[in-house]
């Protein structure tokens, strides 16, 4: 479908050129009042690929965006998009994006198809034209079926695609995503990584900022943390959690039993010094450097003391992990709200 798009943008003259970075950022610096949004940041994004950029509120993720969608001219540092530098050509790199920001910029008095119509035609596509992309957008999207509805009766999430299809009229090579999933319940953000992820599959890159650490362990092949507008760690999310730590086991004993018990036995039996440790009531904590083996050693000696147990698993490091590790901050939004 993204083909079909490409040769409709094609037959416009609007093809842009297939380096092989899609965005690269060097010493990147924007000054926002007396604020240092962007404080010699570099980036690194191949094609192909998908990037999550993290950080919490204020970290400059925002700005970075807007900087590569040319609403904002960088102060200083260099700053391509699909081979073309943000500054000397502008025009050339918005023919290359299409931006999503935090809340559905659509029409509720069109509907879904007008609204894409009505965007396919600001890209420059002549009547037909813009009716047969904005066909295939909703197709592509599963809006098909509500494409003559009125917005204004689109559930949140309906809305949210419809406004990532608005973005891929134009059939952008690089789709910006700021934080696309604000204020969607579970099902409607279910419901958007599916649509993203569909897109990806049929070789839309895509830059999304976000605070949802599951949102950029799913979608993400790539993995930029940023603070104070500098980068503190780039990676795949597994090589991140890498640097978290090693795996740790979590103990869930059954009401009423004998937790410091039980801890004293596990330090003795598995040699265990200073990891050990609880983590609320009835709760312990303790590394797993061996991973399953050290899993299956916990619960036998547990075993050993008849210690009955109502959960035990052997968790990896998350994101949260890392996250909370390099920028000392919360992850949750509601956690950077408060």
């Amino acid at each position: 479908m993204v083909d079909t798009i490409n040769s409709l943008v094609d037959t416009a003259g609007m093809a842009s050129p297939s380096p092989e970075l899609t965005v690269h950022a060097t010493g990147l610096r924007k000054r926002l009042g007396t604020t240092d949004a962007l404080d010699s940041l570099d980036v690194c994004m191949p094609r192909g690929r998908v990037l999550a950029v993290l950080g919490p509120n204020g970290a400059g993720k925002t700005t970075f965006v807007k900087t590569i969608a040319t609403l904002l001219r960088p102060d200083n540092g260099s700053l391509t998009v699909a081979g073309h530098d943000v500054v000397r050509s502008p025009h050339l790199v918005r023919r290359a994006i299409g931006l999503a920001g935090q809340y559905a910029a659509v029409e509720p008095a069109m509907t879904g198809r007008e609204n894409l119509r009505l965007v396919a035609r600001l890209f420059g596509h002549d009547r037909d034209r813009a009716t047969r992309a904005a066909d295939v957008v909703l197709d592509q999207l599963g809006l098909l079926g509500d494409g003559d509805r009125l917005v204004r009766e689109y559930s949140g999430g309906m809305r949210r695609r419809l406004d990532l299809g608005a973005s891929l009229v134009g059939a952008p090579r690089l789709l910006l995503l700021d934080e696309p999933t604000t204020g969607l319940d579970p099902r409607s953000r279910l419901e958007l990584w599916a649509a993203i992820e569909a897109l990806v599959a049929a070789g839309t890159d895509v830059l999304l900022t976000t605070q949802y650490l599951e949102e950029a362990d799913r979608l993400a092949d790539d993995v930029v943390i940023i603070d104070h507008g500098r980068t503190v760690a780039t990676g795949t999310p597994t090589e991140l959690k890498r640097r978290a730590g090693t795996d740790v086991i979590e103990i869930h004993l059954a009401p009423g039993a004998d937790t410091a018990g039980a801890a004293a036995h596990l330090a003795m039996a598995l040699s265990i010094t200073d990891d050990l440790r609880a983590t609320g009531t009835n709760q312990l904590s303790l590394p797993a450097h061996r991973g399953v083996e050290d899993l299956v050693a916990t619960v036998r000696a547990l075993d050993d003391i008849d210690v009955r147990i109502d959960d035990i698993a052997l968790r990896r490091p998350t994101l949260d992990d890392v996250f909370i590790a390099l920028t000392g901050s919360p992850t949750t939004p509601q956690e950077v709200a408060a």
